[in-house]
């Protein structure tokens, strides 16, 4: 079974490679679209498959059936397959044709066209036909390019090779899991990255999609869903995915899209997440145009959706191309246009108007938004009075490819509770920097959400703004109007500078440390004068002293105890793990549970803790997962697989088996826990190499001092370049100098270590192979305790380590404060006096010593 992490990683790898210099942006359609017509083929076989009731077949053999089969009642299994389906996909028009052609080398650009163009004529007339109609336009998929090649030939040896790169994937068994839905969104991603200002066309950032498709899901009821900006489709796939799976079988899409390869994109997208014809529609249309979707039944009042996402283009100008007037019921709420030169509005108002009564919106927008005037400070208040704005979440700058500056997420909804106030986040320093872009991380997200959940207060990063707070900002919504930033600097203490000392109100602001080691810092405080203090022992003393309490070590003992609790019982739960669906269940639910749990201790970071189960999965349990569900846990901790690895470049390169690496258990951990004694055994015989090679090394860089001894002896056995000595050259330097003096105990000396480093090389690279004989012979042999406790090595050896450091960090950061200010005031204005003095009289030596001299003159 080939894994999430696997087809991702193969995917982009191959995708990098024969891209060459063609902009990401336009590659993507060629690849994707292939992919998608490979989706469409095997569907169209697996279908005939079921239709004739065949099993255990080869591929090979199914398509030689089919092709028999349609010779001879082609046009009732045409018919068949387009009533099943909605299309199909002729024998001749395969992508397994395709394959067979280019591997007897017959292929023909030609051939890929036309099977394009006849899979349009293919499509059931019915309501769904819309569905697939022109996915393959030339503005998708045009393959006279010449960014492809410059001529024919070189156009079709880059389609070859593209095709080739799914010639082995079963996409519809990948489908099942979801496996090809979400290697297709990743490669999605992938291509927006590497498409910079033009990925703000079809792409919203992963963990900005997961902020809003959170918040949304947790409308009572969705069934259904609408991005009038609709992009790839992501953000109804999010959002699809952290609903229930009985909401997601309900679940009706409907998206708008003006781009026409983006549009085609957005269908592909939907249909290989298995969302099926009848449950979408995607319009090709501009969305500040006439209205859509709209209900025929109540045109006055268009298609009302149970959720509304949307990552419009941010401030565009010329928006009106269409003269919409404020009687158009989108606008007829606010009373006046959006102005012509920013359409943020106009994008918001549209998609609040198709909001349902008890629906939730989430819009990403400028913050421009929050606080400009004129006709946008109108609709901002209107807005407002009307208590539909629910929450603004303010985020990082550079989370997006096409823009640096920070965004906000507003949410808004038409049934708040009377006089509920507006919910103000702060999240624009929570990220970290990953390349040249930030990045929420999964705590970042989480914190967000449950604040949005709890519409919880937190001093610098969230406030309930009343109506008559916003009154008195005159309906301004820019964020620090109400969320204060907490001051991460300690202000200055004019009079401990002069006095010396460190305030006592900055010793309060030291929060873990005045609870955790209350007693242990009064002891190790002396008052200088009142309010002032100073540390009476070292900082290394005080630490020591502080983890070293019964209070604190008891706070680490029941985390450590806690934890270990929580992971036997997930582990349990993921070793008998049977299907996708029941991952990532387990993930939500281990994510949950650990916030609940650290939520009872005091004096860590909850949400820290969060990020290390997230991390946890990112890194090792979701592969690990996937692995297992596709076998049996202890047989598939006994299997081995064959290690590839890639040799030679260009027309040589090629790939071979080097050795066997374990399946779910590593190589490394069985050496490292089963094979301890040979490995430390190799272990001392590399520091002997080491010991002996620093030793020669040290007598070259000694022969290599002009005029030192070693190098009027040794000079001439050096190398040309200086960094080594000359076996040869030492041997015959041997014969020529007396054994009796210092030259000759050198290159004695030389000739000795240098056979010794080359019997120990020898000997560690016998035993490593050894070694690793051992270690990939083990694998077969493993016992299921053994595998066990490699395997909860592998998941959470590092676990607990991290989260008991959850109660240490704090603890330190404070004590490093602690020193921080104890430096700072070190310094008195008694202290500046005697060095000014100090200064003056040196000063006034060197001015006694010129006037001497001068009299010498």
């Amino acid at each position: 079974m080939i894994t999430t992490e696997e087809i991702k990683r193969r995917l982009w790898d191959g995708a990098n490679e024969l891209r060459g210099s063609m902009d990401a942006s336009r590659y993507k359609d060629y690849m994707l679209g292939l992919m998608f017509y490979k989706f469409l083929s095997d569907k169209t076989l697996d279908t005939f498959k079921q239709l004739s009731g065949l099993t255990s077949v080869t591929e090979a053999e199914l398509v030689a059936t089919y092709r028999e089969k349609h010779a001879v009642i082609g046009a009732q299994l045409d018919k068949t397959l387009q009533q099943t389906l909605g299309y199909y996909v002729l024998p001749e028009y395969l992508y397994q044709t395709w394959l067979e052609d280019i591997r007897s080398g017959a292929f023909e650009v030609q051939k890929i066209t036309d099977s394009l163009n006849h899979f349009e004529r293919t499509i059931a007339i019915t309501a769904d036909s819309d569905d697939f109609k022109g996915l393959f336009s030339g503005s998708t998929l045009d393959l006279t390019n010449t960014a492809l090649g410059s001529n024919l030939n070189e156009r079709s040896k880059s389609i070859k090779a593209l095709i080739l790169l799914f010639a082995d994937l079963n996409m519809v068994s990948l489908q099942k899991g979801d496996i090809l839905g979400d290697a297709y969104e990743y490669l999605i991603g992938q291509f927006a990255m590497e498409s910079g200002a033009k990925a703000g066309e079809f792409y919203t950032p992963q963990q900005v999609s997961e902020v809003m498709a959170q918040i949304v899901a947790k409308t009572q009821t969705v069934r259904s869903i609408y991005d009038p900006t609709v992009g790839s489709g992501s953000l109804l796939l999010t959002v699809k995915k952290h609903l229930s799976r009985e909401a997601q079988r309900d679940l009706t899409y409907y998206g708008q899209e003006k781009n026409t390869a983006t549009y085609n994109l957005t269908r592909m997208n939907l249909l290989l997440h298995g969302v099926r014809p009848e449950k979408m529609v995607i319009k090709n249309g501009d969305t500040l145009g006439p209205d859509w979707p709209e209900d025929p039944s109540r045109p006055d009042e268009g298609v009302q959706f149970d959720a509304v996402v949307m990552n419009p283009p941010y401030s565009a100008k010329n928006w009106n191309r269409f003269d919409l007037k404020v009687s158009d019921p989108r606008f007829e709420m606010s009373g006046v246009l959006p102005p012509d030169s920013k359409g943020d509005y106009a994008f918001l108002l549209h998609g609040l108007y198709h909001l349902g009564t008890e629906g939730t919106m989430a819009i990403v927008l400028p913050h421009g938004v929050l606080f400009r005037g004129g006709a946008e400070g109108d609709i901002r208040q209107r807005l407002l009075e009307k208590n539909q704005i629910d929450a603004v979440i303010g985020l990082p700058g550079n989370l997006f490819t096409n823009t640096p500056i920070p965004v906000n997420v507003m949410i808004l909804k038409k049934n708040r509770p009377l006089n509920a106030p507006v919910l103000l986040i702060d999240a624009s320093n929570h990220f970290i920097k990953v390349g040249k872009q930030n990045v929420l991380q999964e705590k970042d997200i989480a914190k967000i959400v449950d604040t949005y959940t709890a519409k919880h207060e937190e001093a610098g990063y969230s406030c309930l703004a009343t109506r008559e707070m916003i009154i008195a900002n005159d309906y301004n919504l820019n964020i620090p109007r109400y969320v204060e930033a907490l001051a991460t600097d300690i202000a200055q203490d004019v009079e401990g500078h002069l006095y010396g000392g460190i305030p006592q109100h900055n010793i309060a602001q030291l929060q873990v440390l005045n609870v955790m080691g209350k007693d242990i810092l009064a002891e190790a405080l002396t008052e200088s004068r009142p309010g002032y203090v100073t540390v009476n022992r070292p900082l290394e003393s005080l630490s020591e002293q502080v983890l070293g309490s019964n209070y604190v070590q008891a706070q680490l003992q029941l985390l450590s105890e806690t934890i270990e609790r929580f992971l036997a019982r997930w582990w349990e739960q993921l070793i008998q793990a049977s299907d996708i669906d029941e991952v990532k269940v387990l993930r939500e639910g281990m994510l949950e549970e650990i916030k609940t749990v650290l939520g009872e201790l005091t004096n860590l970071n909850t949400y820290d803790g969060y990020q290390i189960i997230a991390a946890l999965w990112k890194e090792t349990l979701t592969l690990d997962a996937e692995l297992i569900v596709s076998g049996e846990f202890y047989s598939l901790g006994r299997t081995r697989d064959k290690r590839i690895v890639t040799k030679g470049t260009g027309k040589k390169k090629r790939e071979e088996q080097d050795g066997w690496t374990g399946k779910l258990v590593p190589n490394e951990l069985i050496q490292a826990q089963l094979f301890s004694t040979e490995q430390g055994a190799i272990t001392a015989h590399q520091t002997e190499l080491q010991t002996l090679e620093t030793n020669l090394a040290d007598l070259v860089e000694a022969a290599t001092v002009e005029g030192s001894e070693e190098a009027t002896a040794l000079e001439a056995v050096l190398n040309e370049t200086q960094v080594k000595f000359e076996a040869k050259k030492v041997k015959e330097a041997l014969k020529t100098v007396p054994q009796d003096s210092q030259a000759f105990h050198w290159l004695t000396k030389i000739e000795e270590t240098t056979a010794q480093i080359a019997t120990i090389k020898r000997t560690i690279k016998t035993a490593e192979k050894a070694l690793v004989d051992l270690v990939e012979n083990r694998i077969e042999t493993l016992t299921n305790d053994e595998i066990d406790t490699l395997m909860f090595i592998k998941w959470f050896g590092n676990v607990q380590t991290e989260m008991v450091n959850l109660i240490k960090q704090p603890l330190q950061a404070d004590i490093e404060t602690l020193g921080t200010l104890q430096e700072r005031y070190a310094e008195t204005l008694t202290t500046l006096d005697d060095d000014i003095a100090e200064m003056e009289a040196e000063l006034n030596q060197l001015m006694a010593q010129l006037e001497v001299n001068n009299n010498d003159r």
